[in-house]
């Protein structure tokens, strides 16, 4: 069974980054851990991490919450933007 944080991890809703966390711990499988090799994936899951965190803090100074948006609302937003 998984711990909390570990639920929490996998848990859309909560972190935004799955997709990126997935792809770089693959690219890691698939080139017997040779980090260069994954860079462009570490680049992706940091802009991801670094852009909702952004998001994050926007929403607590304007006292929204939650402030992480669930998946369903994040999805919206990404389309608006582009």
């Amino acid at each position: 069974t998984m711990s909390r944080h570990a639920q929490q991890l996998r848990d859309h809703d909560i972190n935004p980054c799955i997709a990126e966390t997935d792809a770089s711990t693959k690219c890691m499988d698939d080139n017997n851990y040779k980090k260069d090799m994954c860079t462009a994936y570490f680049l992706k899951y940091k802009n991801c991490r670094k852009f909702w965190h952004d998001i994050m803090m926007q929403r607590k100074r304007s006292g929204v919450k939650p402030e992480m948006p669930s998946a369903e609302e994040r999805k919206k937003m990404l389309e608006s933007v582009g």
